[in-house]
């Protein structure tokens, strides 16, 4: 854990990392986040030294249920992690970091971010300033032909129409968050429809969400049948999370 010096430092920041079998890149990933809050705190003048105090940066790591060595390849890098017996999806894994969590501000990433995951603060650091009380990376643009963007057309535009926000990037899985604004909003929606409602609740409460540019890179999928069932899925998720948070809206 590494401190940092802030008004918000007191209670510090949680970085949580889902992960479903991805042994292959969530050591890049961890290594890179451990770059990112050893230059930021470098930055902003801390001594970066490693502290088991209150005023930190943490890493927790929900492996939900990999098969592979996910654990024993996060294992030193993370502060924390937390084992599903099975996978539960994205949702459920963000909730049990969440639980876990002691910071102030919560960032979500994605475990197969590999070095850009270095980039974090950017995301962080309007959260941290009282600028946003939620933050929402817009990646740069895909380097490979994908699908033709239906899934993100449905999530904007369920989005806008629950919430009026109309946002860029309504798929993105790095955010900052406020970990009180976390709790009030109090559920995360299932499978890859969590930052959907996650957006949709946060705006329907009354609090600002901000997004910015950040040079983040994960995994792409192609045009190949796994992709397309993936995208499948995608869409049938971002659906259901539509409906549910127009049946069922945020009080």
């Amino acid at each position: 854990m590494v401190e940092v010096t802030n008004q918000l430092s007191c209670k510090g920041i949680s970085i949580i990392v889902p992960a479903y079998n991805e042994e292959r890149l969530i050591g890049e990933t961890l290594r890179a986040i451990r770059a990112g809050i050893q230059q930021w705190a470098s930055h902003r003048g801390s001594s970066a030294s490693i502290d088991n105090g209150a005023k930190a940066v943490e890493i927790i790591v929900v492996n939900d249920g990999s098969s592979d060595d996910t654990y024993d390849t996060a294992a030193s890098w993370a502060d924390i992690i937390v084992t599903h017996p099975r996978s539960y999806g994205k949702g459920a894994a963000l909730n049990t970091g969440c639980r876990m969590a002691r910071g102030s501000i919560l960032v979500f990433l994605d475990a197969d971010l590999g070095s850009s995951a270095a980039s974090f603060p950017l995301i962080v650091e309007p959260v941290w300033a009282g600028q946003a009380d939620m933050v929402i990376a817009k990646l740069p643009k895909a380097v490979k032909p994908g699908g033709f963007g239906m899934v993100r057309r449905l999530a904007q535009f369920g989005v806008y129409r629950l919430s009026g926000f109309d946002p860029a990037a309504p798929l993105s899985g790095q955010r900052a968050i406020r970990s009180d604004v976390m709790k009030q909003i109090g559920r995360f929606g299932e499978g890859f429809g969590v930052e959907v409602g996650l957006t949709i609740d946060a705006v329907r409460l009354g609090y600002h969400v901000q997004e910015c540019e950040a040079s983040f890179s994960h995994r792409e999928s192609g045009r190949d049948l796994r992709s397309w069932l993936h995208r499948g899925k995608q869409f049938s998720a971002v659906g259901r999370t539509l409906w549910e948070r127009y049946r069922y809206p945020i009080c």
